[in-house]
């Protein structure tokens, strides 16, 4: 039995979640449900028992000192919940934590038991690849359903992927099956700078957020991450004439596949989100190892296997060592 007597009625509630791990490239995700909790002082309520899904052997719990007494934090998933205020206030429940290592099957149960007696009319999970795409280029951002009719509706894919999944893949499909909306939001990362932070994949997630569930996110400082992260990303592959010339390569790629839509909708996408944030900066502020890759699914981006993050840009493997065994994973 869930308890959430301290929980107050929520308005039009949507639950946001993210998971470190497998599906967080460049810990894309789960620093934007982050940036959520701290931009809008989140209150956790909930935290699920680190016993029942995680191997303390792979994430290894902490020891602290809080005034001379030593403390221990366990890995595990929390739920908070804050207030978008607005002349249409909402609440956003947030789910973040780390992808667990065993019961999946409960794990996703307990995250729906929440979902529904809080009401949650929506739930949208983040996540993050590591992709063939530039560092130059806005970060693709793709959005898939297992649901056909909110697939029309929202204007996102329809998710025909087939393979292995992370707890991303999991909790949408468990959302479906219990009949609670979801929606899956994807930022691919370069696949040649992998390691976090990556801010302006932080941002592109929140942007695409925001015109999803129809709220102003204050953003902060993260614009000017973003930026700060692109120039040193820039200096860092100049210095090396072979990444330049592949940074190139993945730009005229890019740019050759999205030329048709960089003339239409996503102008005026971008055109919307700036009046939408013009007309609210006039107004009163608001409150205050490895990962997932995919190839080429469901119409988006072409993603490809990659390892750990490195600490400056390098060559990718060969193309023909690249077809030699290699797996296509889930969004």
């Amino acid at each position: 039995m869930i308890e959430l007597e301290g929980v107050p009625e929520l308005i039009d509630p949507v639950m946001v979640a993210a998971f470190e791990g497998w599906n967080d490239a460049g810990d894309a995700a789960s620093t934007a449900v982050a940036h959520l909790d701290r931009e809008w002082k989140g209150e956790v309520f909930a935290a699920l028992d680190a016993e029942d899904y995680y191997d303390f052997q792979v994430n290894r719990p902490t020891v602290f000192l809080e005034n001379g007494v030593r403390k221990i934090t366990w890995p595990t998933t929390r739920l908070s919940v804050v207030r978008v205020g607005g002349e249409k206030p909402r609440d956003l429940v947030l789910v973040r934590g780390i992808e667990p290592s065993m019961r999946w099957r409960s794990f996703c149960n307990e995250i729906l038991g929440f979902a529904h007696e809080l009401g949650v009319e929506l739930v949208v999970v983040l996540g993050a690849l590591l992709g063939d795409t530039p560092h130059t280029r806005p970060v693709p951002i793709s959005g898939t359903t297992s649901d056909p009719d909110l697939a029309r509706r929202m204007d996102l894919e329809e998710t025909k992927y087939e393979g292995p999944t992370g707890i991303v893949g999991i909790l949408q499909e468990a959302c479906t099956h219990a009949g609670v909306p979801a929606v899956s939001l994807w930022a691919a990362v370069p696949h040649y700078v992998s390691q976090p932070p990556n801010p302006k994949a932080t941002l592109a997630l929140l942007n695409r957020l925001e015109d999803l569930i129809d709220v102003r996110i204050p953003l902060g400082e993260l614009p000017e991450d973003a930026r700060a992260w692109q120039v040193g990303v820039d200096q860092l592959a100049a210095e090396d004439s072979e990444v330049a010339e592949y940074v190139q390569t993945l730009e005229e790629a890019r740019d050759t596949a999205e030329l048709p839509e960089a003339s239409g909708e996503a102008i005026a996408r971008e055109f919307e989100r700036y009046l939408r944030r013009r007309d609210g900066a006039s107004g009163p502020p608001g409150p205050p190892g490895g990962h997932a890759t995919a190839e080429g699914g469901d119409g988006g981006p072409s993603y490809r296997r990659d390892g750990p993050g490195r600490s400056r840009p390098s060559m990718p493997p060969r193309r023909e060592a690249d077809q030699d065994g290699d797996e296509s994973s889930e969004e």
